[in-house]
């Protein structure tokens, strides 16, 4: 398996589990992880929130883990890296109106790269403009935006376990997803773990 770097874009208030997962994973396999934040530098952290399903008519928000950034965002060029992870949670609605955020995005879009997005990291993607004519997933709330984005939408399971893949998009509904929606991920990474 080549190894591959990977940068994984975060915001004060990310889902905990959808950045420290998949940041833990990735390095776990062998890959070269880097979270990096508009705004904040090498060393410093963000605050995250959990998120989970309690049965209420929408998630419930609780507070999370503070979450190292390893790279400074200025200080990156997005051709370094390999592939792109957007996590969800409440930064993707925030980090969108950043337009040095939305060119990142795009570069790994026109490139071809793949990029993995769960829940509300898809709005990235839509803000992004890069999914039209894909098939994606998200979370629930977020497929208005996801289909006004020009794109197909792939229904979520009954445990938000499933995930979307499309050429080079791999896409969750959210961190229930995480185990196929990282095994989709590494597919298309062309990195092969074998029991």
């Amino acid at each position: 398996m080549a190894a591959k770097k990977i940068l994984l874009l975060v915001g004060d208030f990310v889902e905990d589990y959808e950045a420290m997962v998949p940041f833990q994973m990735l390095l776990m396999v062998g890959h070269t992880v880097d979270s990096v934040c508009p705004g904040k530098k090498a060393g410093e952290t963000v605050a995250t929130a959990v998120h989970d399903f309690e049965g209420h008519q929408t998630y419930s928000e609780k507070p999370g883990h503070n979450f190292m950034i390893t790279a400074t965002f200025d200080e990156i060029k997005a051709e370094d890296y390999d592939a792109l992870v957007i996590p969800g949670g409440r930064s993707p609605e925030y980090l969108r109106l950043d337009p040095a955020v939305i060119a990142c995005v795009q570069h790994f879009a026109k490139a071809n790269k793949p990029i993995a997005a769960v829940c509300h990291g898809q709005q990235l993607l839509t803000a992004a403009d890069v999914i039209k004519g894909k098939s994606c997933t998200g979370y629930p709330a977020v497929k208005p935006d996801i289909e006004a984005a020009g794109a197909t939408w792939c229904e979520v399971n009954e445990t938000f376990s499933n995930a979307c893949v499309d050429g080079n998009i791999v896409t969750g509904p959210a961190w229930p997803a995480h185990p196929e929606w990282m095994r989709e991920f590494l597919k298309v990474l062309g990195s092969t773990i074998e029991p």
